[in-house]
């Protein structure tokens, strides 16, 4: 259950100036001994306004396909309008553009084999953006 930054400092306070032992004190309000002292140290180094909930948010998400490749997806996705996500996701995969642009981003100086660069993007690019399985992917190539 959450608790509102008010309730967070009214428990605080109350175990505070509680006569009982901190320990007893939880118990009879319910309130477990971790969740407490985790309270009381954002208290004691932030004030009643570190009490406030932040909503857990991710800073980035880590399969996210990078904005400029995701566009040029749309845009070869729009002119080739007959084709279906799977062949999309393979004709995409073998342009060497991208595969030459991804490994120098990685810091490779050629650009690998097909079989190696095209697995990985297909893969990636297929499952994450045209919700394609990579065992589909593996027969196309």
């Amino acid at each position: 259950m959450r608790y509102p930054a008010a309730e967070k400092l009214e428990i605080i306070r109350l175990v505070e100036q509680s006569a009982l032992p901190v320990r007893r004190t939880l118990e009879n309000i319910g309130i477990p001994r971790a969740t407490f002292y985790r309270w009381y140290a954002l208290y004691q180094t932030g004030g009643p306004e570190a009490l406030d909930d932040r909503h857990p948010k991710p800073d980035r998400v880590w399969n996210r396909i990078p904005d400029d490749v995701r566009e040029r997806i749309v845009n070869l996705a729009l002119d080739e309008s007959a084709l279906s996500p799977r062949e999309l996701a393979v004709r995409f995969t073998d342009t060497k553009a991208i595969l030459s642009r991804r490994h120098r981003s990685i810091g490779c100086s050629s650009t690998p084999t097909r079989s190696a660069s095209s697995f990985w993007w297909t893969q990636k690019i297929g499952s994450s953006l045209f919700g394609v399985g990579s065992n589909v992917i593996r027969q196309l190539d």
